[in-house]
């Protein structure tokens, strides 16, 4: 499906894909450090910022429907290396996940729909989880994001418990462990 005038970017919207791009290298300068590591947890536990946003399939997802699970979202884009690296991790994180109780959704920042079917075909393992659009970036500037990757785990009332900014591998034992702990708690 293809956006067709939307490909043509706005200057607000260079700006801001430039500004992305600084971002995302400062974050992946320090990639095999943060490779092992965890999430960072966030002791006040703010309300994550609701959004509705359509998948490749044209469903919406309603972050405030998912109270109850574990949602992690992870904020990415296809020109951001260690978004590209992380990707098979976070479907590797999928597959352990009891998916009664937890959810991985990919929101994709400021992409065609075209520019991210053609990256995900070439991943291995390719992405079974939900991939968002936010074609505007109305979700990004509503998160707490400070770089492309960034990613935040919702706990089951809906609050942002966990972050990660930079590239990281999701499948290792801490962040199974930080995990783990946010699907024990009730």
């Amino acid at each position: 499906m293809s956006t067709g005038s939307r490909d043509c970017a706005a200057p607000d919207r260079r700006r801001l894909l430039r500004a992305l791009a600084a971002l995302s290298l400062a974050a992946a300068a320090p990639v095999s450090a943060q490779a092992a590591g965890g999430f960072t947890p966030i002791t006040e536990r703010p309300p994550a910022p609701d959004f509705s946003l359509a998948d490749e399939d044209g469903k919406i997802w309603t972050l405030s429907s998912l109270k109850g699970k574990v949602v992690v979202v992870n904020f990415w884009a296809t020109w951001c290396p260690p978004c590209r690296r992380e990707l098979p991790s976070l479907e590797r994180l999928r597959r352990v996940l009891p998916p009664e109780q937890a959810l991985v959704l990919g929101i994709n920042v400021a992409e065609s729909w075209d520019t991210v079917a053609s990256f995900i075909a070439g991943v291995e393992p390719a992405p079974a989880f939900p991939i968002l659009y936010d074609e505007n970036s109305a979700v990004l500037k509503a998160w707490p994001v400070k770089g492309l990757p960034t990613t935040f785990v919702i706990d089951r009332k809906g609050r942002i418990a966990l972050r990660a900014v930079g590239g990281r591998e999701f499948d290792q034992p801490e962040p199974l462990a930080q995990i783990g702990a946010l699907l024990r708690e009730k």
